[in-house]
């Protein structure tokens, strides 16, 4: 087996524990609440599968290759794997106890703005660091899956949508905040 998949496994792997390392314990008593709902079960288990199908390409398969001599694809992959892990994990362990499973579109009590680190430049890095992570693996792994990047950069983009809804009813400060930050890319978009 190629080590540059064994990273990239490793990789996705690390991130999903980061997630549930840090996972603060009020999210574990709302979690099972929530666990009620069929529409929360549906999208953990996709989201489950998803990573099951992402480690099983990178460690086993070979999908759609872009080019016949992936080398130079590969570099760039893992590159922009790598800064979008290192994003989205500090990201998220700069928001700490703040962070909600994205599922449950509410602010908890005693929930902050996090506005210091990454944050200082854009308001959600970790999605942009998962986006970025995902383009990364698909051109390292030479594959026009890549394409499907799209996918959840869309559902990531809703997100995103209705949770600056909700954080600007909760914190009078987010409005203020959002005019003088970005939202993926500083100074961009």
């Amino acid at each position: 087996m190629d080590p540059y998949r064994v990273i990239l496994a490793a990789g996705l792997l690390g991130h999903k524990v980061v997630w549930e390392v840090l996972r603060p314990r009020a999210a574990e008593q709302r979690a099972s609440a929530l666990a009620r709902s069929l529409t929360v079960v549906f999208i953990k288990a996709v989201k489950l599968c998803v990573l099951g199908f992402l480690v099983i390409q990178t460690l086993f398969l070979e999908i759609m290759p872009i080019t016949n001599d992936p080398s130079s694809l590969r570099v760039i992959g893992m590159g922009l794997f790598g800064a979008g892990l290192g994003i989205a994990v500090l990201g998220r362990i700069q928001l700490g106890d703040n962070w909600v499973d994205l599922e449950e579109y509410q602010v908890v009590p005693g929930q902050a703005l996090v506005t210091k680190g990454l944050y200082e430049y854009i308001r959600h890095p970790i999605y942009a660091g998962d986006i970025l992570l995902l383009v990364g693996l698909q051109l390292a792994l030479n594959s026009w899956l890549v394409l499907a990047a799209i996918i959840p950069a869309i559902v990531a983009f809703r997100n995103v949508q209705a949770e600056e809804r909700i954080l600007i009813r909760a914190f009078p400060e987010y409005a203020e905040y959002c005019r003088r930050t970005r939202r993926f890319v500083p100074f961009v978009f």
